[in-house]
């Protein structure tokens, strides 16, 4: 297995869950990232003001307000983030930040929430990605390792195996009609990233971190925050050039589309 060397890394959604879990692994990690970059929606609410505090034992924690629905708020973003990096890049982008507004079935999904949730776990990633995508450019340009890797230039979409077709997962126990439409699209996504940015050394990769008991997911059999975001360093340690595009889960195991 190769060995996750991570430059910078920036996770949306940070503040709680999976993705406080993402920024935590990095930062215990024996070679941490010379900057890990943290958001949150609202800094000055509890999960923000905890992530703060976090920063003040680590200086490579870098903790920033974005609203990835937000374009102002996004650009805002990258150009705090490269005030940091400098000419170096941004070695790694995980787009964790998603919602799942409530658990309706089809007769009573609503245009409303469909649009809500595309406009985060699907639009809002693509903005994010596009927006930072200079940055990962440099980073891929400046990077001495061959071929694609996360320790090069990425692109990580966590996403969910309810967003598999083939799968369906969880249909007796919830449809959540647009998370699964969304997440889906958001697959959609990472293999068009995957194309089109193959050719700037950017990798880009979906992962389903397991069903983790947070606010948002423990319908099924629960994973840790803390095995999913392991398991999930240990995915990004692995993945190659011959990876770019796929859909993965926090194990290294293929999800079907």
């Amino acid at each position: 297995m190769e060995t996750l060397h991570v430059r910078s890394v920036l996770v949306t959604g940070s503040d709680r869950g999976v993705g406080l879990g993402l920024v935590t692994r990095f930062l215990e990690k024996q070679d941490p990232p010379e900057w890990v970059f943290a958001t949150s929606l609202d800094l000055d609410r509890y999960y923000g003001k905890k992530l703060r505090r976090l920063a003040l034992c680590h200086p490579n924690l870098v903790v920033l307000q974005l609203d990835i629905r937000d374009l102002k708020s996004i650009e805002a973003a990258v150009r705090k983030v490269e005030q940091h990096v400098k000419e170096n890049g941004l070695t790694l982008l995980i787009n964790n930040a998603g919602i799942l507004v409530k658990f309706t079935c089809l007769a009573y999904e609503t245009a409303e929430d469909m649009a809500r949730l595309y406009g985060t776990n699907t639009i809002g990633t693509l903005q994010v990605s596009q927006a930072f995508l200079p940055l990962l450019k440099t980073a891929a340009l400046g990077s001495p390792e061959e071929g694609l890797s996360c320790s090069k230039a990425a692109i990580v979409n966590i996403s969910s195996d309810f967003g598999s077709i083939e799968k369906m997962a969880g249909w007796s126990l919830s449809q959540v009609i647009s998370y699964r439409c969304s997440k889906a699209a958001l697959n959609m996504l990472t293999r068009c990233q995957s194309l089109e940015y193959k050719q700037f050394g950017v990798l880009s990769l979906s992962i389903h971190p397991g069903w983790v008991k947070t606010a948002m997911g423990s319908l099924l059999l629960p994973t840790t925050v803390e095995d999913s975001t392991t398991g999930i360093l240990k995915v990004l340690s692995a993945v190659t050039e011959r990876d770019t595009g796929s859909f993965l889960d926090w194990e290294g195991n293929t999800v079907p589309w």
